[in-house]
């Protein structure tokens, strides 16, 4: 597997991955105000990915940026092709340069956001949530 994780300065001190619809006016957006509040350099995505569209690079270079990620994850989290490959991502950047993964199960046990996730091989980076947290 080539490295998608590139050496990028730390411009972030938090990545926010989450299902807008779920959380974005609840949980996560009074998490990202709380971490702004107290001085936290956070990075959250102010568009929705509408259908058809792609992570942008800009989106991805964040993710890079970050020194720790917080996979939000809801209801319809892993429902989601733009989140799973967020979270692809934060997992590459975890295992190549050491970014921290604080997973957050928003009114959702860890084995249904596995279950939940419509490709098969993202089964096992979801279970890695599930059994290691």
């Amino acid at each position: 597997m080539s490295s998608v994780c590139f050496s990028y300065e730390l411009k972030y001190d938090v990545f926010l991955s989450f299902r807008g619809s779920d959380t974005r006016h609840g949980f996560t957006g009074h998490l990202y105000k709380s971490l702004c509040d107290r001085g936290i350099h956070t990075f959250i995505d102010d568009e929705e990915l509408q259908s058809g569209e792609e992570i942008t690079p800009s989106l991805m270079k964040a993710i890079q940026e970050s020194r720790i990620a917080i996979p939000v994850f809801s209801k319809n989290y892993a429902c989601s092709p733009f989140c799973l490959d967020e979270l692809v991502h934060i997992l590459a950047c975890a295992k190549e340069k050491g970014q921290l993964v604080l997973p957050v199960f928003y009114d959702v046990e860890p084995s249904h956001v596995r279950d939940s996730a419509p490709r098969p091989n993202l089964h096992s980076p979801l279970r890695e949530f599930d059994t290691n947290h």
